[in-house]
């Protein structure tokens, strides 16, 4: 959603914001987390000493239409091309965007370019980094930090920074912030807002997690709710496929008045080639509902 003058001139100073709401992200990470830990210790004692893939969860200022799958093991490839197609639609007309986007991937870093056209937005170039660095490495409660950075022309710049407690069993938290500069926001999510997540992860690429953004900066009370389950499908072949299912609930104030919507994606990942649908009323609190088909290569 493009953010107006009058709402710039409302907004704090952004490094003092940042700050403050870091601050008690932070704090309330670790204190939610140590809860978790203790009251799942005994069972993560009794798990594997060889822990899962420890995958983040959805950055906030990242791309999520082309975001890497759960599994980082490296018989997926370092390098992941992706071709998206979205239509989107309101009482005005529809149009088609179009997004391309390539991303390296390696130790749970990855490093992507991107261009995004529309009719209404024009076109877009796009780059942007996400990491996890290890803070704790700890089978019982291990701690990660995980930055992300994202740039695009028109002299748009926006960041996110989350930390993650415990494994398989995890709390996250985390905050995300940008210049407000106009951009085609293809996370799909608010991104001057605040997230909670609780999650669970499993070999396999097993995932099961609920996560909360929540718009803290702009004033529009704009939330949005994912229930996301990865989940390895039982066939026999020698290209194994995952399933990834995530269901959402928006609701805030958008460009035409309160929003409240239910949407969803559906994905398959292969070894090599993987695809996505989504269907998504109100994009970004817009006016405009739209469906999103992408698809791409691993190599």
């Amino acid at each position: 959603m493009r953010r107006t003058d009058h709402q710039r001139a409302r907004l704090p100073s952004l490094a003092r914001d940042l700050a403050r709401c870091l601050a008690r992200c932070l704090a309330r990470g670790l204190a939610f987390g140590m809860a978790l830990a203790l009251a799942g210790a005994a069972r993560a004692a009794a798990a594997s000493t060889d822990p899962p893939p420890n995958d983040p969860l959805p950055e906030l200022a990242a791309d999520q239409a082309s975001k890497p799958a759960a599994d980082t093991g490296s018989d997926r490839g370092e390098f992941k091309f992706t071709l998206g197609r979205y239509r989107l639609a309101s009482e005005t007309g529809s149009f088609v965007g179009t997004d391309l986007n390539l991303r390296w991937r390696r130790d749970g870093r990855n490093l992507w370019l991107g261009v995004y056209q529309d009719r209404a937005m024009g076109r877009e170039f796009r780059a942007g980094y996400d990491d996890q660095w290890v803070l704790r490495d700890d089978p019982v409660l291990p701690v990660q930090l995980q930055p992300s950075l994202q740039l695009a022309s028109g002299g748009f710049v926006g960041g996110s920074l989350a930390v993650q407690v415990g494994s398989p069993f995890y709390a996250q938290v985390g905050i995300g912030r940008t210049n407000l500069r106009p951009y085609a926001n293809l996370n799909f999510d608010p991104n001057d807002a605040v997230s909670a997540a609780l999650g669970w992860q499993g070999a396999g690429g097993r995932q099961l997690q609920l996560l909360v953004i929540a718009d803290d900066r702009l004033g529009t009370a704009q939330q949005h709710h994912h229930l996301m389950l990865r989940w390895p499908l039982p066939v026999d072949s020698s290209d194994p496929l995952r399933l990834t299912l995530d269901l959402l609930h928006k609701q805030g104030l958008g460009d035409t008045g309160a929003v409240s919507a239910w949407g969803w994606t559906l994905g398959l990942d292969g070894k090599v080639w993987f695809a996505r649908l989504a269907r998504d009323p109100k994009q970004n609190f817009s006016a405009q509902d739209a469906w999103r088909m992408s698809a791409g290569r691993r190599f």
